[in-house]
């Protein structure tokens, strides 16, 4: 609900500050006071594409600021999207320079004037020459249809939930499907590679550690074979001359113990020669050749080589190699099991589908039953308001699947007789169609969230019976949300819940545009005046006195 706007150096506008109610807020004035720069003022805040036209002269900028508390799931859609913190009250204010330039801002926050618009369209609904209406945007129509429906037609809001968990299985399954057909075109021509290097891992069989361990055997058989070539050469030179160097020191030894000295001066020795042979005689006796396989050394040497090699194939560790393999042997499997889930995913997305178009066809026929109660409805609203020729209808079309199912709607109406359904924003202008939607309106009141609705001159060329009906529904509309009337009408004055009067006044240098509230005796003479003209007469207060609705 709008509760308050403040104008600075808005063409005749010079500061003005009103605070409106909830409820039917009736502004009237003579022709030319100035109506038309308040709904410029209300259309720039907004979100409207400024002017710089609506400049105060000799100004250097103007300003307008709306309070609004209030505020819908949508509206906090579009805070949270711009950075601004939830809340129940909002305050939107736009600035105008002399150079062109505009900005905005949303509870003190710097926002684009698109974000404004976003949020204005969700606030005021505005019937009149910059309308905004949001029913004239057709893509509105099957939520309002909807809403109306779950008001009315039972069981309907189940079937919405219906449909859309519905499709969301549907949707989910089929997304599933797809990405399995393209896993599979994808993969099939891999089959033969992963059936091959799976074939070679696991012949491989390789264990973890397994390449440190043979790399530890390697380097001890290298070591053993070079150290049997040692000993072998230390035979052979133990051996030079044909007798054994350990016999050769023995006889020595021996020959040395005949000396008959006593004691013998070469005991030492002897004995260290004794020593020496036995030395020798045991090292001779350590070399059997033969020891060292060397089959077993080039076994080894080919399975290190081997795991190694696959591991530079793979690209990974040679203890990720058994990881590897039962990767590949997954992938396999995946391939290799595709078509039983291939067939399966068909299978159920099939079950899916037809749960869903079920569904939809049931939503379908209750949408065509609401669409019947809206047009009964609406149709019983258009005699009173001087439409009498005028028909309405919803035209429920096939599209694809979605959401909220299978429905394109379109309100479509006609004004004369012989004259074919169009859509609701080419079919009707003026106050015609402000009327219009005015019954539109009244009939979705309660079922749609509630705005704050502005009508621009709704009464325009109507009167009598015609005017009190258009002023009981504003009434009506009113009570259930808020509703800006700009009329010349008395009849719709006389349903204000708040009524302000606009004014303009001239001296030789400027002219003003002023509004304020007015209640009592000030009130009474205004709808007169609306009546009379500039005399207000006994006879126009006593009709003023029946008009107005307290």
């Amino acid at each position: 609900m709008l509760t308050q706007i403040s104008i600075s150096n808005i063409v005749l506008i010079d500061k003005l500050n009103l605070e409106f109610g909830s409820g039917l807020n009736v502004l009237t004035g003579e022709t030319g006071a100035g109506k038309s720069i308040l709904m410029d003022a209300l259309a720039l805040v907004l979100g409207a594409r400024s002017d710089i036209g609506l400049i105060r002269h000799g100004t250097s900028g103007a300003s307008v600021v709306a309070e609004f508390d209030g505020v819908n799931d949508t509206i906090n859609e579009i805070l949270d999207g711009a950075g601004i913190d939830r809340c129940d009250n909002l305050i939107l204010r736009r600035t105008l320079g002399t150079d062109g330039k505009s900005r905005a801002w949303v509870n003190d926050t710097p926002v684009s004037i698109k974000t404004l618009k976003s949020i204005g369209d969700e606030l005021v609904e505005v019937h009149g020459q910059f309308a905004n209406h949001a029913l004239l945007n057709q893509s509105t129509h099957r939520k309002t249809l909807d809403e109306f429906a779950c008001k009315n037609i039972t069981g309907f809001n189940k079937l919405l939930s219906d449909v859309h968990v519905s499709y969301d299985e549907y949707n989910t399954l089929s997304k599933k499907l797809h990405e399995t057909e393209d896993f599979i075109a994808r993969n099939a021509a891999e089959q033969e590679y992963l059936e091959h290097n799976i074939a070679e891992l696991r012949a491989l069989n390789v264990t973890p550690g397994e390449e440190d361990e043979l790399a530890v055997r390697r380097a001890d058989m290298i070591n053993a074979e070079k150290n049997t070539a040692i000993l072998t050469d230390a035979t052979n030179a133990m051996m030079a001359g044909g007798n054994s160097i350990d016999s050769q020191i023995f006889t020595v030894a021996h020959i040395l113990e005949r000396i008959k000295t006593e004691p013998n001066p070469y005991s030492e020795q002897i004995d260290a020669l004794y020593n020496a042979a036995e030395m020798v005689a045991n090292v001779a006796g350590a070399i059997t050749p033969g020891d060292i396989d060397t089959e077993t050394v080039d076994s080894v040497e080919e399975r290190l080589f081997a795991i190694r090699a696959a591991a530079r194939k793979h690209h990974v560790s040679a203890d990720d190699l058994p990881n590897k393999l039962a990767e590949m042997e997954s992938a396999l499997n995946t391939i290799t099991n595709s078509d039983a889930e291939l067939k399966k995913l068909r299978t159920s997305v099939a079950v899916a589908k037809q749960k869903y178009e079920d569904f939809a066809n049931q939503l379908t026929d209750a949408r065509h039953t609401a669409a019947n109660e809206l047009r009964t409805k609406i149709l019983s609203e258009l005699p009173d308001l001087k439409l009498n020729n005028a028909d309405f209808m919803v035209e429920i079309m096939p599209m694809d699947a979605t959401s909220y199912g299978c429905d394109d709607i379109t309100f479509m109406i006609k004004t004369n007789p012989g004259m074919p359904f169009a859509p609701l924003h080419k079919s009707a202008s003026g106050g015609e169609l402000a009327r219009f939607m005015l019954a539109l309106r009244v009939v979705l009141s309660g079922a749609t969230d509630a705005h704050t609705f502005v009508f621009d001159e709704i009464d325009t060329g109507i009167s009598g019976a015609t005017a009190s009906a258009v002023g009981d529904r504003l009434n009506r509309l009113a009570a259930k949300s808020q509703a800006l009337v700009i009329t010349h009408s008395a009849q719709v004055a006389g349903f204000a819940d708040k009524h302000f009067k606009i004014e303009k006044t001239s001296n030789n240098e400027t002219t003003t545009t002023n509004v304020h509230e007015i209640t009592g005796d000030e009130r009474l003479n205004e709808i007169a005046r609306i009546i009379s003209g500039a005399e207000i007469t006994p006879e126009s207060l006593a009709t003023a006195r029946t008009l107005i609705k307290q």
